[in-house]
């Protein structure tokens, strides 16, 4: 294999790399998910002592990158594509930790019933699941349309944040009794709220990685 056979060899580990990542943290949520819906304390530990494999994913795949950089001074796209990785599985590690913070809740909240049927939580998983896949399948095959579709409906994941957020409200004034059970739930659907944001954040690498244009991404704000 030649020098540039190998090269592109790379490339394609780094984007196999960001599918793999996605499918486990994909089930981070997933199960993160389902642990909350049954008060499943054993379920959300599964999600805690995963949570370290998919950082050092995380940390292999950048320093994967990183060296291909180095050693192989790619042109531009190329280092827009090497660079979208390094963003994204970020990205992913983060929307790991926001599952692994679903998962603690369950943990902590173990022997208090929950306050009502949830509804609208799992429907912000199921938004933000697919949303990952689709942004994963964007980069995968660089379809900015694509990527701009899942932008798109990341406001409907805010939507049901706002209305988790006045239902849970309304728990907490009527009853004071309410308050940490709600306050819990809240802070659950505020990780979702996240995850639907980091998705965004994928998807608007992948709009600069394929027309380097800056002015293609709203920029959207997130530590």
């Amino acid at each position: 294999m030649d020098i540039r056979s190998a090269y592109h060899a790379q490339i394609r580990e780094l984007r196999d790399d960001v599918v793999t990542m996605g499918s486990m943290v994909d089930k981070a949520i997933a199960r993160a998910t389902d642990a909350m819906k049954a008060q499943n304390v054993a379920l959300a530990r599964v999600v805690i002592e995963a949570d370290q494999g998919i950082n050092d994913h995380r940390w292999s795949t950048e320093e994967r990158a990183l060296r291909a950089i180095a050693l192989q001074q790619p042109m531009a796209r190329d280092l827009r594509i090497i660079s979208a990785v390094i963003s994204i599985v970020t990205d992913l590690e983060r929307m790991a930790d926001h599952a692994v913070s679903i998962a603690k809740m369950v943990v902590e909240t173990s022997d208090e019933p929950l306050l009502k049927p949830l509804v609208e939580l799992p429907l912000m998983s199921d938004l933000t699941r697919m949303m990952l896949a689709d942004s994963i399948t964007a980069f995968i095959h660089s379809d900015i349309d694509q990527a701009r579709g899942v932008i798109g409906r990341d406001v409907h994941v805010d939507e049901a944040y706002q209305k988790i957020y006045r239902e849970l409200l309304t728990f907490m004034l009527s009853d004071a009794a309410t308050i940490n059970r709600a306050t819990r739930l809240l802070w659950a659907a505020h990780d979702f709220e996240r995850i639907g944001d980091r998705v965004r954040n994928i998807c608007e690498r992948v709009i600069f990685s394929v027309t380097g244009e800056v002015s293609d991404l709203s920029m959207a704000t997130g530590d």
